[in-house]
């Protein structure tokens, strides 16, 4: 007979990347919490990645972007209902029977703190952090499985960029794909293209670069779920500073991400296959130019196709491949 069920309510962060940076932090209340029945309250964006986790009573979709105030308090009927544990990720803020005992540990004010160090100090996680990890069913791993099915190698590419200081230009992609897919370690593979809606024009230029039996096109046409599923039956994975880099690195694909205008010391994907190139600027210096970060200049033009190329080379010898 089952026991009583421990309910707990998590309030998702806002953004995507750092969503999947602090979802080692559910998987571990999945597994070794009291029988738990959770709660999720995530935005439109964030939401689908809960979409086929277990154990989920409900998942909330709200259309709310202001992360500074607290959505506990903002959910009325939600604030009747008795929780064993309440996380509130946006604010930082945890609560109930599970609540680690102690005062909460801040980072050191001189040295930023990666995103999933973040969540994982919540818990008292953060001298044994538990890397991203998303539930995805059965019937979503047989659909990627159906779109990346073919013969070959698979190079997957995100190039999708919010903000034109973060995005890298489409043609340096293209080239980066030519080199690595001809005479490259991945000679006569296939490409795999990640994006949404938004990224489908953008995308146009890569589609060419090998022929149509050898392209993988998931832009506009996979959610977030299916191309985590998708990534991981990538042998490697190059993109911006992107939720598809953090979907990558979590699906377990040897990843390189491509960094300028933010701070790889608390965006980077996670995990030991991972390698962060830079341009031949520091944040820093980027800031001097542009202190609020919104101004529409490329800050990602002085990084190199040959810079890219090489970690990539580089990450896959020491793999052994």
């Amino acid at each position: 007979m089952a026991g009583k069920s421990f309910p707990i309510l998590y309030i998702a962060p806002t953004n995507v990347s750092e969503a999947v940076l602090s979802s080692g932090v559910l998987k571990k209340l999945h597994d070794e919490a009291p029988n738990p029945s959770f709660t999720i309250v995530a935005n439109r964006r964030v939401a689908p990645l809960f979409a086929e986790m277990p154990k989920v009573a409900n998942l909330l979709v709200t259309e709310r972007r202001g992360s500074r105030r607290r959505w506990f308090g903002l959910l009325g009927p939600l604030r009747a209902r008795r929780w064993a544990l309440v996380i509130d990720a946006p604010a930082g803020v945890i609560a109930g029977r599970l609540r680690p005992r102690g005062p909460l540990r801040r980072a050191g004010e001189d040295e930023p703190e990666h995103k999933l160090i973040e969540a994982a100090r919540l818990m008292r996680l953060e001298d044994d952090p538990p890397a991203p990890y998303l539930f995805v069913s059965e019937a979503t791993r047989a659909r990627a499985a159906g779109l990346a099915r073919g013969r070959g190698p698979i190079l997957a590419l995100a190039p999708g960029a919010r903000w034109i200081g973060k995005a890298w230009p489409i043609e340096r992609f293209a080239e980066t794909a030519r080199r690595l897919l001809g005479s490259g370690p991945l000679a006569g593979g296939r490409l795999m293209l990640l994006g949404d809606r938004a990224d489908v024009y953008e995308a146009d230029t890569l589609r060419s670069v090998v022929s149509k039996e050898r392209l993988v096109d998931l832009v506009g046409r996979a959610d977030l779920l299916t191309s985590y599923a998708a990534l991981g039956r990538a042998h490697f994975f190059i993109g911006g500073d992107n939720p598809y880099a953090q979907l990558a690195a979590a699906a377990g694909a040897p990843t390189v991400a491509l960094f300028g205008p933010s701070d790889d010391r608390v965006w980077r994907p996670w995990g030991e296959r991972v390698r962060v190139v830079r341009g031949g600027r520091t944040l820093e210096e980027i800031l001097k130019v542009d202190p609020s970060l919104s101004a529409a200049v490329r800050h990602m033009v002085d990084l190199s196709t040959d810079s890219v190329v090489s970690a990539a080379e580089g990450l896959m010898e020491e793999m052994g491949g």
